[in-house]
């Protein structure tokens, strides 16, 4: 078994409305409780927005520390799920019904 980091990738901007949040979480609970079924699921969790995010950056001797995001984008790292898996293709189609309950951007990515 492999594991892999499924990152959900969100565009900046407005916060979609309630009723439209409300069904992305059901389809995210049924996913999670598919991915659990199959022993695939390890973890999952979304993000706060990127203002809330903490860059530390070494410099010389020190550490700087910077409120927000590294870079300026469209998008941000929203959330993510990892799985553990026999191979890349069951973790592309895992990656697949993510992007299909979130309607986002899913990266998939093996763990080194």
């Amino acid at each position: 078994m492999s594991q892999y980091l499924l990152s959900v990738y969100q565009p900046d901007g407005p916060v979609p409305e309630p009723e439209v949040l409300a069904a992305i979480g059901e389809n995210l609970d049924a996913l999670n409780t598919e991915m659990r079924a199959a022993g695939a699921w390890v973890f999952s969790n979304g993000l706060l927005p990127p203002e809330s995010a903490t860059v530390l950056r070494p410099s010389g001797s020190e550490v700087l520390a910077t409120d927000g995001p590294f870079t300026e984008s469209k998008e941000h790292l929203g959330g993510f799920t990892i799985v553990d898996v026999p191979n890349r293709d069951a973790a592309l189609e895992w990656g697949r019904r993510l992007a299909v309950a979130t309607t986002l951007p899913i990266e998939v990515r093996p763990f080194a």
